[in-house]
């Protein structure tokens, strides 16, 4: 058996699979469902966005159980709503055990909510989008050591958001944003959700 064929793991339906969806019956379903699908629409993506600040330092485990709490507590993050947040809301999200309650993290949800909702529709969506680079020019990944965890492309984009207002949106948390909306194609050569 090769290197990579060791990789790809089957999963319970006897396909093989990104080793890291195996670990929880959340990342099975969170793998081939969404991962590296593409996500459009700025609510859509300043979720997401927001989401994968909040995992810095943490298991997107961590982040996918509590999926359900943030989009309580976050107004199922559309953006005109959480731009309007109050010193109470900010009160409340930090007292809710349903979600991380960081500080850093919850403050600069909100100011980013702010920012973006004085951008145009579908400018986030444009400028996040305006990214993805060409997958002709992706070596296609054999095993977990090929994915990389920067890229030029994700570093631009981390420039591009903090250039224009946002924050918590490093390049590592920027690359994470373009596997997990389908700007980059990160499934294994031989995972059964690489398309």
């Amino acid at each position: 058996m090769s290197d990579a064929a060791s990789e790809v793991p089957a999963g319970p339906d006897g396909l093989p699979r990104c080793p890291w969806a195996l670990s929880a019956p959340d990342y099975l379903a969170y793998h081939d469902e969404e991962w590296g699908r593409p996500v459009h629409g700025d609510d859509a993506l300043f979720e997401r966005l927001s989401l994968e600040a909040f995992q810095s330092g943490l298991s997107w485990i961590t982040i996918l159980r509590r999926r359900p709490g943030f989009r309580a507590a976050f107004a199922g993050f559309r953006i005109a709503e959480v731009a309007e947040f109050t010193d109470a809301d900010r009160e409340r999200l930090l007292a809710d055990t349903g979600i991380i309650r960081n500080r850093a993290k919850i403050d600069a949800t909100l100011g980013n909510a702010r920012e973006l909702a004085g951008w145009a529709p579908g400018e986030l969506d444009a400028l996040i989008w305006s990214h993805a680079p060409d997958p002709a020019g992706r070596p296609v990944p054999d095993t977990l050591a090929d994915v990389p965890a920067v890229t030029p492309e994700s570093t631009a984009l981390s420039k591009a958001l903090k250039k224009r207002g946002l924050r918590f949106v490093g390049p590592t948390t920027a690359y994470a944003l373009m596997q997990a909306c389908g700007l980059v194609n990160d499934h294994l050569k031989t995972c059964t959700a690489r398309t």
